[in-house]
């Protein structure tokens, strides 16, 4: 369960952009392969399908949104208030891209989103339904800070998540600023060079928040053994993001549901060879954190 809504296990999909360049209907496919796996997805801002089709989509899946803040304030209002009035059911502010990274294997590959791809969901605060290019989209807010938070608060409903949290300090602020929840990442090592993984920096945020908010961890899961660390060191679920494309790109929507299925019998595997039972997740995460360490030094 998180945030009160139940998953058929702790392995969810992270927030990733242009799902288009790897399947004809891009997130239509893996918004569908979430709801027949009965797991959260976490929709991007830089989504290529709008968000009405994703939801028409699925219509019955646990849907989450991912927001860059973006410089138009009316604009941000204006897809918070859209996405809550669909149904999504939480807001997951990424909060470690003030600008983006140096992106290397982009600019080798010569990628050229700009003249490709329209982000449907991205439109001027006139409210017009033409979608927007991503050259003419509205910059990233680089001045977003924690006294800003409170204005997201006073604007929506929903829980609100910070994702992009590697360190005690900023977990201690995240719960002094009555969030609902934090996903540990790195941005899958796509922003700062040589940053700290997200496995690393867990343990010290799990600690922080001292069970007040839900810690959720992204980067790097790759296997069943991955999500079974992951539980170990206190997050309650993981988020996969390159997996998920890969999947898609390889078969749509049964790509994704066969990584889905892989790494959940990978999970379970791992989880019987620890002499864990799939019935621990349901006893909280502190009694998992404690079940599965107490095993591991017995092995």
């Amino acid at each position: 369960m998180i945030q009160g809504a139940e998953v058929s296990a702790p392995i969810c999909i992270a927030p990733t952009g242009f799902h288009c360049l790897a399947w004809p209907d891009g997130e239509l496919s893996t918004a569908r392969a979430a709801q027949a796996a009965n797991i959260c997805y976490i929709t991007s801002t830089y989504s290529t399908c709008s968000l009405e089709d994703i939801v028409t989509a699925a219509p019955k899946g646990l849907r989450w949104f991912q927001l860059y803040m973006q410089t138009n304030r009316q604009l941000n209002q204006l897809l918070v208030q859209r996405v809550e009035a669909l149904g999504f059911q939480a807001l997951v502010i990424t909060v470690d891209v003030p600008m983006l990274g140096n992106r290397r294997h982009d600019l080798r590959n010569q990628l050229d989103l700009k003249s490709n791809l329209l982000l449907k969901d991205l439109r001027s605060h006139k409210g017009q339904i033409n979608p927007m290019p991503v050259l003419q989209m509205s910059p990233i807010d680089s001045s977003f800070s924690w006294s800003d938070l409170s204005w997201v608060q006073s604007i929506t409903q929903l829980p609100i998540i910070l994702k992009g949290i590697l360190t005690k300090e900023d977990a201690e602020l995240a719960v002094k600023h009555n969030v609902q929840g934090i996903i540990v990442s790195n941005h899958g090592g796509r922003q700062l060079d040589e940053v700290l993984p997200s496995i690393d920096a867990l343990t010290e945020v799990v600690a922080a928040v001292k069970g007040k908010i839900e810690v959720y961890v992204d980067g790097g899961i790759r296997t069943g053994n991955d999500v079974l660390k992951a539980l170990a060191l206190g997050a309650k679920c993981v988020f996969l993001g390159r997996p998920i494309l890969w999947g898609l790109a390889c078969k749509g929507e049964h790509g994704v549901e066969e990584v889905l299925n892989i790494i959940k019998n990978e999970f379970r595997t791992s989880m019987a060879l620890t002499g864990m039972a799939m019935s621990t997740l349901h006893r909280g995460e502190s009694v998992l954190h404690r079940a599965i360490v107490g095993r591991l030094r017995n092995l």
